[in-house]
């Protein structure tokens, strides 16, 4: 039973199907810029979502921009994308139906874990922006929309065509962890869940993830700096 349980596991790497892990106090290191490095996560329900709520914490002195999380559909590449802009402008672009949404952000004195948070309702068109707990003013943006079903889900690069068309100059650098999402909005109390690891997706788990690592991406033990361990919420 052993050998053939070692020999399915064999199979199912070198044929590409999802592993199904629990990545708990893991994160996935992202160590070199380039356009085939990235994990795609597989999303327990398939859409089409009117609302949604992702939550992630990074780790990264990038001072271009980058790909946080990219969920494209057969209909829009960015059909729900987070990108980030530190330098010089310091935004996150919040990307829906392929129509952008901008965030200016508050300046960082220090390198520190983020933990980033996005929800968005489709029949209010509210959409929340936590970052380390922190909520931003909220803004309505692409109301009556519907992300549509299907989606491949990408961290570590950004999809410019349905599950390709990576560029280099768009790729993640640094640390992942704790990626989840929802199909609904979360409230208040759920948000502080999240800080503090009390809560997990429904659509995407990180307790339960389902992935497929492409190219140099290496899991790695969560470790946390900790001069500023405050913000880590570990």
């Amino acid at each position: 039973m052993g050998r053939m349980l070692g020999l399915l596991l064999l199979f199912a790497g070198v044929s590409g199907i999802l592993a199904q892990t629990d990545m708990r106090n893991n994160v996935f290191l992202f160590p070199g810029e380039t356009a085939n490095s990235y994990v795609r996560l597989q999303p327990e329900n398939n859409g089409p979502f009117d609302q949604l709520t992702v939550c992630l914490r990074a780790y990264t002195d990038l001072t271009r921009s980058y790909s946080l999380f990219s969920l494209a559909t057969p209909a829009k590449d960015n059909d729900f994308l987070l990108f980030p802009y530190p330098h010089p402008i310091n935004q996150l672009s919040v990307s829906v139906g392929n129509q952008d949404l901008y965030y200016n952000l508050t300046a960082r004195d220090t390198l520190e874990w983020l933990s980033t948070c996005v929800s968005w309702d489709s029949s209010t068109g509210v959409v929340q922006l936590w970052i380390n707990g922190k909520l931003y003013p909220r803004k309505v943006f692409q109301k009556g929309y519907k992300i549509n079903a299907n989606p491949i889900i990408v961290i570590g690069q950004e999809q410019d065509s349905y599950g390709g068309k990576f560029a280099a100059d768009q790729s993640f650098l640094g640390e992942i962890t704790d990626v989840h999402m929802w199909d609904k909005v979360l409230t208040q109390q759920e948000i502080t869940d999240v800080l503090y690891n009390n809560i997990v997706g429904n659509v995407i788990n990180w307790r339960s993830l389902k992935h497929e690592d492409k190219g140099n991406v290496i899991m790695q033990p969560y470790l946390c700096d900790i001069a500023y361990s405050s913000t880590c919420y570990k």
